[in-house]
């Protein structure tokens, strides 16, 4: 068994399970105002967190080109109410572009080097598993949004076999 192939599957499948819960999500959920963070923000945090740590360092990352920095955290000192809110087009073109990179990043992972991200203390294959269980708790949280607030649901992806 190949990790690299293995750690592919499973960000795949994790970003297909945001992507599916993008999609369901109501025009009226994506940026509701009686929500602490809004549906697109988390979204887009969770895209984007998970991009950048799959870059060798800090340094390395090379941010979507339509990043906005005052949106990568979800805490109170954000400035999302001062930044028009990404469209679900959007988010959903940002998580195209960073999908069809993971082939090429997973590849170039050293699983064996530090994390590269210096408040991270262990090495990349933990920072893989990191990575991976951030995505999915966003992604677990919209998807519970999804089915409290407007009773849908989104399919489980258990794994997704890299193309060849």
């Amino acid at each position: 068994m190949n990790p690299k192939s293995v750690i592919q599957s499973q960000y795949l499948a994790a970003l297909k399970m945001l992507a599916g819960a993008i999609n369901e999500c109501p025009a009226e959920m994506w940026a509701a105002a009686e929500t602490k963070n809004k549906f697109w923000h988390v979204a887009y945090h969770a895209i984007f967190f998970t991009h950048f740590y799959l870059h060798p360092t800090e340094a390395d990352f090379i941010p979507w080109e339509k990043h906005k920095d005052e949106v990568v955290s979800l805490d109170q000192k954000s400035n999302t109410a001062l930044v028009n809110p990404y469209t679900k087009a959007e988010v959903l073109e940002y998580l195209t572009y960073f999908e069809a990179k993971i082939p090429e990043m997973v590849a170039a992972l050293d699983l064996e080097a530090e994390s590269g991200f210096y408040w991270l203390p262990f090495n990349k294959l933990e920072h893989q598993f990191y990575n991976i269980r951030h995505l999915q708790q966003h992604t677990g949280e919209l998807c519970e949004r999804l089915g409290e607030g407007a009773l849908l649901d989104v399919n489980w992806v258990g794994m997704v076999h890299p193309q060849k």
